[in-house]
């Protein structure tokens, strides 16, 4: 079954994001400012609601729908990554452990490149085992500036005792 995909140009202190959704929930968010933007839907509402209150500091897991396609091991790559806490900084190997596949290292980052709601799906929050960025879709820049937007010092509390996927996912995938 296909849906109407509506389109929003949202303003953040990241810049422009174009947020995409369907009558499920969020297909994509990209950076900057693309296509032609549509009738606003009450999802696309909730989304940018949430976006203002994460930059806010307001709020620490979205709850908007998503509505996405992937491969399983992209939608298992996913899943953890949207269990990771606020202020956590996990490795790409330790995403790769949480899943069961400590050999995946690499097809975890390509999972994580392939990420279509970025912010949502908190792909930011991993970095190279030596503590390196790596990529980001925004950029390097953007991906710093969001890790320090959730550096407060409760969530470095709660890193330092320990990475722990404790968040529930509640991601909706598309079959």
């Amino acid at each position: 079954m296909i849906y109407d995909i509506a389109v929003k140009h949202h303003l953040t202190p990241v810049g422009c994001l174009t947020i995409f959704a369907n009558q499920d929930g969020v297909t994509r968010i990209e950076f900057g400012k693309l296509g032609q933007e549509t009738a606003c839907s009450p999802i696309l509402r909730q989304t940018c609601q949430e976006l203002d209150e994460y930059f806010a500091g307001d709020r620490r897991e979205f709850s908007v729908p998503l509505s996405i396609t992937g491969t399983p091991f992209q939608k298992t790559v996913w899943s953890a990554l949207m269990r990771i806490p606020y202020g956590a900084i996990p490795s790409y190997s330790d995403i790769a452990d949480d899943i069961g596949n400590a050999g995946a290292v690499r097809a975890v980052g390509m999972a994580n490149n392939k990420n279509p709601v970025p912010i949502i799906i908190p792909c930011h929050r991993v970095i190279g085992r030596d503590g390196s960025l790596t990529g980001y879709a925004g950029g390097i820049e953007i991906k710093q500036w969001l890790l320090d937007l959730e550096l407060s010092p409760e969530a470095c509390e709660a890193y330092e005792s320990g990475f722990v996927f404790s968040r529930p996912a509640t991601l909706h995938v598309l079959q």
